[in-house]
């Protein structure tokens, strides 16, 4: 049984694969200067970015969990969300609002995708 780990910190490893399934950990933005459109595109393009390292694609997204510092930004949220997401594809989705690590951050995204 292999496991293979991309970007392994001392904390935690950014990607997992295991039996076919890409792992993320939680994305955040870089950029806490910006409002929830700019963070929600900046983490998406992390989720994007990682899963082709990974050798997948958000169309083979199986789970996403979203979460938000204030329910004030899930409209915000929501359509950065709706012109990344690949229709046709749009994966099983929770979001709730909590409170993250960094204050500043307003949006983490966990994903699991299989790989293409």
């Amino acid at each position: 049984m292999e496991i293979k780990r991309l970007y392994v910190g001392k904390r935690l490893s950014e990607v997992a694969i295991h039996n076919e399934t890409v792992y993320l950990a939680g994305q955040i933005a870089e950029d806490t200067t910006q409002g929830i459109d700019g963070q929600m595109r900046e983490v998406l393009g992390h989720v994007d970015r990682l899963l082709g390292e990974a050798g997948s694609d958000k169309s083979c997204i199986l789970s996403c969990n979203i979460f938000i510092s204030d329910m004030d930004n899930f409209p915000g949220m929501n359509a950065v969300w709706d012109e990344w997401v690949a229709q046709g594809h749009t994966p099983p989705r929770a979001t709730v609002e909590a409170k993250l690590a960094n204050p500043a951050c307003l949006v983490e995204v966990c994903v699991t995708a299989a790989l293409r």
